[in-house]
């Protein structure tokens, strides 16, 4: 007897899997690829949507027609800020432009002086001026760069929901890609800016993410979701169970937290300090900073690499060392540091940083970690609302796995359990549970992996 399973596509932007689920969402079977980028019409990288497209199709075909998975329902999450465009006939019309793409500064602040200024805007939709990264200026770059193409714009749609049309054949939008930093909805008013019709931009309005159709592929009925952001499936499997309020913390190259209980509405000094919000299954905003802490981690431990000619790795056997961390902040207190400026909030390595300071790689690291800390602490702090009522924070990606971080962590929050959660390919969990709970099946308890840390 076949194995009833659900289908997911992870479509990341270096690497694109499909993953099987079961109705308890225990992972069965898991393939990963990438395609080598191609180049818009302006010769700019971007994805290969073509590849993409033939491979979505040619999975779906070939699990339709396999003899060990019975294939039910199927879901699709991509990355965020990304834009499909369709012509009358629902042909896709134009590439897949990258949000790294660069614009012209002049083109957004059009919109700016128009609703209020800069701050006001970017506050207002929740999205800090970034460019392309914000796929509404993609559209308004479109339809102001490349007129004749945009003319021919009959349909818009973000990446998840373009990757569900191409089985479905029907048109959505859905609030975790509308409202991910995309300049385009008012989070005052919990519906698109008016600059959209200002400027005749027609959007399809949002529906639940549990949205579904049913398809037919090789004979076989399949229920098809119609897609989720990336960053909102990744939490959604910590709404299930009692949990209590939370704040999660997913770290790697980028620190992303994301605090779903924070109804206070953004600030123009937390938009300066590079926060956002996304928007959650249950379409709630999600308070959410960032900070480059893998890429800085990095940095740091190549510095004292290069000094203490020790390996890449050797930091990785390290020991959190309570007696050298006391000592350090004693030595170290108030606004001294080594690593980054003394300069309140500066997230930049000095120019010349005294090693020498340091009798071992163990004390330069310790320091690294502290100051590494306290930056993340800020910016933890700057998404918690005035009357904080989460209870557990869950810290999830590399940073998961080090001992010293995860203790200054604990130490930092005292008033709050700090956990660390091992989740393996979270983003696809997610939106597997999503397609599950839209079909009506009780959802099953989720391992999440959580272990407590001691401070």
């Amino acid at each position: 007897m076949k194995e009833k399973v659900i289908a997911v596509f992870d479509i990341g932007k270096s690497n694109k899997k499909l993953l099987l689920f079961d109705y308890n969402l225990r992972l069965v079977s898991e393939n990963e690829t990438s395609f080598p980028e191609q180049v818009d019409d302006d010769g700019f990288a971007c994805d290969n949507i073509g590849a993409i497209e033939k491979w979505v199709r040619d999975s779906v075909s070939a699990l339709s027609l396999s003899d060990k998975y019975d294939l039910t329902a199927m879901n699709f999450a991509t990355y965020g800020a990304t834009i499909a465009y369709l012509d009358k006939d629902g042909k896709r019309i134009t590439p897949i432009y990258n949000y790294l793409k660069p614009v012209d500064e002049k083109l957004p602040e059009r919109l700016f002086r128009r609703y209020g200024g800069q701050d006001e805007f970017c506050r207002r939709t929740a999205s800090p001026a970034l460019g392309m990264l914000n796929s509404g200026i993609q559209i308004f770059w479109l339809k102001s760069e490349k007129p004749d193409i945009f003319s021919k714009v009959d349909q818009i749609l973000h990446f998840p929901q373009y990757i569900s049309y191409l089985f479905t054949g029907k048109i959505y939008s859905e609030h975790t890609s509308v409202g991910c930093h995309t300049s385009m909805w008012d989070f005052d008013n919990m519906k698109y800016h008016p600059w959209l019709s200002d400027h005749g931009i027609k959007l399809p309005e949002p529906v639940s993410v549990m949205t579904c159709n049913e398809i037919e592929s090789e004979g076989k009925k399949i229920m098809t979701g119609i897609g989720i952001h990336d960053s909102s499936a990744s939490l959604a499997p910590y709404f299930t169970g009692k949990r209590g309020n939370f704040l999660l913390m997913s770290t790697g190259t980028w620190c992303i937290n994301m605090n779903p209980f924070n109804p206070e509405k953004l600030t123009t000094i937390q938009l300066d300090n590079d926060c956002l919000c996304y928007m959650s299954v249950s379409m709630q905003p999600v308070k959410s900073s960032r900070l480059f802490l893998g890429n800085m981690h990095d940095n740091g431990v190549r510095i004292l690499s290069d000094h203490f000619r020790t390996s890449g790795n050797y930091y990785k056997d390290l020991k959190y060392d309570n007696d050298l961390i006391q000592m350090l902040k004693g030595k170290y207190s108030g606004d001294r540091k080594v690593f980054f400026s003394s300069e309140s909030g500066s997230r930049e390595f000095r120019d010349n940083i005294d090693l020498f300071e340091f009798r071992t790689f163990e004390e330069g690291y310790h320091q690294l970690m502290i100051e590494l800390s306290e930056l993340t602490i800020a910016s933890v702090e700057l998404i918690l609302a005035e009357n904080d009522a989460t209870e557990n924070i869950y810290i999830t990606g590399g940073f998961s796995r080090n001992n010293i971080f995860l203790r200054l962590m604990a130490q930092a929050f005292p008033s709050k359990r700090v956990f660390t959660s091992e989740v393996k390919n979270g983003t696809a969990l997610g939106a597997a549970l999503v397609i599950l709970q839209a079909l009506g099946y009780p959802l099953p308890e989720l391992n999440l992996g959580l272990t407590e840390i001691s401070s």
